[in-house]
């Protein structure tokens, strides 16, 4: 079975037993690129096929989630857990709710947590879970009842010590507010069981803003090895949910200049930069008023490109932060061409592997979201601390504790990516240090 432990052979038997999860397919293939050619300098490795076992979820469920809308009409949904891997921890990941979701995606994302997980230091496994349930146009009580009902079935296969859900695209406040109230009601237990919590029931401080602060940071260390920094820095950011506005907070903060954001309907360019003042306003018409990104154009008389991706305007530094395979091969080109320096991911598989060529080719630093994103499970985990210990962290001592996580998980990267002409492949480095350690804790359990 293991004889021919080729890239090609066994992407082969992958997709042969997964058909059709596109995406699952595209987050092993990159991972795989890196972990054989290492596996086959180290046979212990391959002898005790975890390769073949790190690729296969612990288990999958699926569960039907039926509830009523405010019109009386009954509504059928599918939801999913998937509990990928749990050597290092109990499974830790986010629910999506967004129509997308589905098979594929869920088990792209919670490959992509194994290693996003390990690299934190943090004892934490890795899973991922929703439904192909759309929040957007219903009312709240429409998504408590949602929630309530996703919940019901969801509860039999978590618990604090088992699997600790989060939030996702979909999945903010209101949502594990409401799943947490029926966790609770079934269960009569009051426990962490959900990370991203509200502040007055066991949730964290600056949990919102941990995965766009820590995707900073990472640009930070890695332009840090190079003897540079964000300060003076033109950047374009992509995306305009939390991740994309404490990204451009923290970049502000840092001395750079934020020139984009943009969502589903088209960018902005600001050429000015988008300062704390504006940043307020998205945040604002984006949180609370669900507005379109090109009203801040009309406010701000700045230029809006309907239907574009913000990777066409020159920049020193990038930052996709919307959804995965946003950044394509023609514009990893265009801003290689516009002399970016640096990209640092922020959602999750955001660029596509030719894209990713197309950086590395011109030694461009490049950091996997695996790595660069880690941030908001980072406080997850610390969130998952502080309910186990029954107290809370001040915000400076939490996003301290962070900076710290997100210069480790960069000292890591950096160690295993490092080449012999100095340049850094961020993404083999991330591969191979999440590789060793969730490797490494599945060899002394056995075979299992």
């Amino acid at each position: 079975m293991y004889d021919d432990l080729s890239v090609e052979h066994f992407m082969e038997g992958l997709i042969k037993r997964n058909p059709g999860e596109t995406e699952f397919h595209q987050a092993v293939y990159e991972f795989v690129a890196d972990a054989i050619p290492f596996i086959l300098e180290n046979p212990h490795y391959r002898k005790a096929g975890i390769i073949q076992r790190m690729t296969e979820p612990d288990r999958t469920i699926i569960f039907r989630v039926v509830w009523e809308d405010d019109a009386g009409h009954i509504r059928v949904n599918r939801g999913y857990r998937v509990q990928f891997n749990n050597a290092i921890g109990p499974y830790k990941g986010g629910l999506r709710f967004h129509p997308s979701v589905n098979l594929s995606i869920l088990k792209f994302l919670g490959f992509e947590q194994t290693f996003k997980n390990s690299l934190t230091s943090l004892p934490m496994g890795a899973g991922k879970g929703g439904a192909d349930f759309n929040p957007k146009g219903k009312s709240d009580r429409e998504v408590m009842r949602f929630c309530q009902a996703f919940m019901t079935e969801l509860a039999f296969h978590i618990g604090e010590h088992t699997d600790i859900p989060a939030g996702d695209i979909g999945v903010g406040a209101r949502e594990i507010s409401f799943l947490f109230g029926q966790y609770k009601r079934l269960t009569r237990e009051f426990t962490g069981v959900l990370t991203g919590k509200s502040l007055e029931f066991g949730g964290s401080l600056i949990r919102t803003e941990a995965t766009g602060y820590g995707n900073a940071f990472f640009m930070e260390e890695m332009l840090g090895l190079q003897g540079m920094s964000i300060s003076g820095k033109t950047c374009t950011v992509s995306g305009s949910g939390n991740v994309a506005l404490y990204c451009t907070e923290k970049i502000t903060q840092l001395g750079g200049k934020v020139v984009t954001l943009s969502d589903s309907s088209g960018f902005i360019y600001d050429s000015e930069g988008i300062d704390a003042e504006k940043l307020a306003y998205v945040l604002e018409l984006k949180t609370v008023q669900r507005g379109r990104i090109s009203e801040y154009a009309k406010k701000y008389d700045c230029e809006y490109y309907a239907g574009k991706r913000p990777w066409g305007v020159s920049c020193d530094l990038a930052f996709p932060c919307a959804t995965q395979n946003e950044l394509e091969k023609s514009d990893a080109e265009h801003l290689v061409a516009n002399g970016c320096m640096a990209v640092s991911e922020g959602a999750n598989m955001p660029s596509t592997m030719e894209a990713i060529e197309v950086f590395h080719k011109a030694k461009v630093l490049f950091a996997p979201g695996k790595a660069s994103n880690a941030g908001g499970v980072a406080v997850s985990g610390l969130e998952m601390t502080q309910n186990s210990i029954r107290m809370s962290w001040g915000a400076e001592e939490l996003e301290g504790r962070l900076s710290e996580i997100m210069k480790r998980i960069h000292q890591k990267c950096a160690e295993h990516g490092k080449g012999d002409d100095g340049y850094v492949n961020y993404v083999k480095g991330a591969n191979i240090a999440g590789f060793i350690k969730v490797a490494d804790a599945m060899l002394a359990y056995g075979v299992a």
